[in-house]
């Protein structure tokens, strides 16, 4: 895959903040269990798992490009180092969606032995170890977008209140309904200074 090298701190931290979003998008799309509408599927657990080793693959490309780039920018490390940090919980995600799809095959082969004592057992704990595994995908998918709005806002074009955006946005986006950055929001500790003040 090639592309123009564009080595911006904007478009850097444009780069980064994708790279988060496309996180989110996939701790959105994770099963929950116990849950009519989103209740784990074996194909579409296999086809998340999918789409992760193709995210594991941009994350590497992200990397090849900043690499090889004989004109590194003074940012290009940082953003070098964010985009392989973020390979281990992406690839964290995907096992734990592996074994949440060897949990799911095992119930379907057994479906039509659930009455029976020791199958029953075995069934109750193969969910068991498919909602640990749902959790390590989530948490894993979670830290890996907040290490990166954070990496976005470490390399964002120094204008103040730009930044001030980016920084708020890196602590609210840790569910997929956070505002987005150009939303200004009054920072705790001002606001509890202004009040003493009064």
């Amino acid at each position: 895959m090639e592309r123009p090298m564009d080595n911006t701190p904007l478009s850097d931290a444009l780069a980064l903040r994708a790279t988060a979003s496309a996180f989110d998008a996939q701790r959105g799309k994770l099963p929950v269990p116990r849950d009519s509408h989103r209740s784990p599927d074996v194909v579409a657990v296999a086809r998340q798992i999918s789409e992760l080793g193709k995210l594991v693959t941009d994350l590497g490309d992200e990397v090849l490009f900043r690499a090889a780039d004989q004109d590194q920018a003074p940012h290009t490390a940082r953003v070098t180092t964010s985009f392989a940090a973020a390979v281990e919980p992406a690839g964290e995600a995907a096992s734990a969606l592996g074994a949440v799809a060897h949990q799911l095959a095992f119930l379907n082969q057994t479906e039509c032995l659930r009455y029976q004592p020791d199958a029953r057992d075995a069934r109750e704990a193969a969910v068991r170890v498919m909602e640990e595994a749902l959790a390590t995908a989530n948490a894993a998918l979670h830290d890996g977008a907040n290490s990166l709005y954070a990496a976005s806002a470490t390399v964002s074009p120094p204008a103040a209140r730009l930044q001030a955006a980016r920084s708020r946005s890196a602590t609210t986006a840790r569910s997929p309904g956070a505002p987005p950055p150009n939303v200004t929001t009054a920072p705790a500790a001002p606001s509890d200074r202004i009040a003493r003040g009064r």
